[in-house]
């Protein structure tokens, strides 16, 4: 996924970006992932004052696993996509803190590292399957959204438990 600086800006206009990443080689060591279509990038360039914007939609579907009871989730992510490149000689490039401005030596620049870049920052961090998920039962394992379960799960500090005994009368 190319686009060209210097065509774009004797243009004078739009360029319209679709591409389709395969994402086995990138997500396929990835053990917090069951599964992912792959990334389609919907994306439109266009030159304006020395630079090109290009921003879009990249959408993809991933299956991962509720963080606190393991079930299976299916969600349909739609990662807005927005990014200013300009061209500058290897010396001129501008150190300014605010600006999000990618400032690249080449006439072509190559989208890919940046759309890939994007699609794993917006990655579920902690995938739920409800904001009131029980999770599982860290002594017998069931699933507490399912039901609940008889398990004792107090535990006394260490420290305290001469004074347990001493209080069971």
């Amino acid at each position: 996924m190319l686009i060209n600086i210097k065509e774009l800006a004797k243009k004078g206009n739009t360029e319209r970006l679709t591409e389709q990443f395969n994402l086995n080689g990138i997500l396929g060591d990835r053990r917090d992932l069951l599964g992912a279509s792959p990334l389609k990038a919907d994306l439109q360039a266009t030159y304006e004052s020395g630079a090109v914007h290009v921003h879009g939609t990249l959408t993809m579907d991933v299956e991962v696993p509720c963080s606190r009871c393991l079930k299976h989730l299916h969600e349909h992510l739609q990662i807005p996509f927005d990014e200013t490149f300009a061209k500058t000689d290897a010396g001129e490039q501008e150190e300014d803190e605010d600006d999000e401005t990618i400032y690249v030596t080449e006439d072509k620049v190559d989208l890919k590292p940046f759309v890939l870049e994007s699609m794993l920052l917006s990655l579920p961090y902690v995938p739920l399957c409800d904001e009131d998920c029980k999770g599982l039962c860290p002594v017998c394992g069931t699933n507490r959204n399912e039901s609940p379960c008889g398990c004792k799960q107090e535990k006394i500090d260490p420290r305290l438990a001469g004074l347990a005994d001493f209080f069971k009368d």
